[in-house]
């Protein structure tokens, strides 16, 4: 048998909370001594606590965990319960996570209103043909965009390879406003011939004669923060944007985002 002490040790409770217990009806000692009070558990008990543990973390008050206790929940019966919460949990932490970061973004937004981009380029962008995939979101938020994006990406480049086409020059994302939200074209320069038909689309992007253009270092679910900044750089200088936009991806994959390059290009006119 085991002192209290030692019993609480062993299944990670404190000595307080074994007292509650057992106040409750919860979880009585296996012994009591008569003549000094103290109390003594043994190991078989241990069982009778995780379950008693782990229905509690479940969100189940001692009142209803007493009730289970006393129908004694089988073992697979508790692990399935257990799974189910555990899977609950996940998603509200992924959740949070989520709302943390779109919070973070805002805030970067926030804190950096009146600020300029540094290194505002006018530019004269050449037409260029894309091999491209497109999906369609319900809006610009990043969380978003993102999760679909980077998919789009990895199936066009499998079926470059697979076509035998090789892509010349970085990839280039841009949108499109439509009813049901925003279309995402994800495409890469290729050199492809005219009139073959292939998996995926063809698309001949116009030569663009004024666009704005900046260089944003990092991941994109920071890209939000470059391209207030850019809108802020286009109206202060006497430009006025077209709502053409696209990312050419310089520096982009596996790696750590930090070191992800992005050229941001916004059309624009006098």
């Amino acid at each position: 048998m085991f002192t209290i002490g030692d019993f609480a040790r062993l299944g990670r409770v404190s000595v307080r909370m074994l007292r509650h217990y057992d106040a409750l009806g919860l979880l009585r000692p296996a012994r009591v001594d008569r003549a000094t009070g103290y109390r003594y558990y043994d190991a078989g008990q241990l069982s009778r606590l995780n379950r008693l543990i782990a229905l509690k973390d479940l969100g189940l008050s001692l009142e209803q965990v007493g009730l289970i206790l006393g129908d004694q929940v089988g073992p697979a019966e508790l692990s399935g319960m257990l799974r189910l919460r555990r899977a609950e949990l996940a998603a509200h932490v992924a959740e949070e996570t989520a709302r943390l970061a779109r919070v973070e973004a805002r805030l970067r937004m926030i804190e950096t209103e009146g600020s300029m981009p540094a290194d505002v380029v006018i530019k004269n962008l050449p037409p260029v043909r894309l091999a491209e995939l497109t999906a369609t979101v319900e809006g610009y938020e990043s969380e978003k965009i993102t999760p679909v994006i980077q998919p789009l990406y990895r199936d066009l480049f499998e079926r470059l390879q697979a076509a035998g086409l090789a892509v010349t020059g970085p990839a280039v994302a841009y949108y499109e406003q439509v009813p049901e939200g925003v279309r995402i074209h994800a495409g890469a320069p290729v050199n492809a011939g005219e009139g073959e038909r292939y998996d995926f689309a063809i698309v001949d992007l116009p030569a663009i004669e004024q666009a704005a253009t900046v260089i944003h270092h990092g991941p994109m679910d920071q890209v939000d923060v470059v391209f207030q900044r850019l809108a802020r750089w286009i109206e202060e200088n006497g430009y006025r944007s077209t709502g053409l936009t696209r990312e050419v991806y310089l520096r982009y994959g596996a790696g750590d985002p930090a070191s992800w390059v992005t050229e941001l290009q916004e059309t624009v006119t006098r």
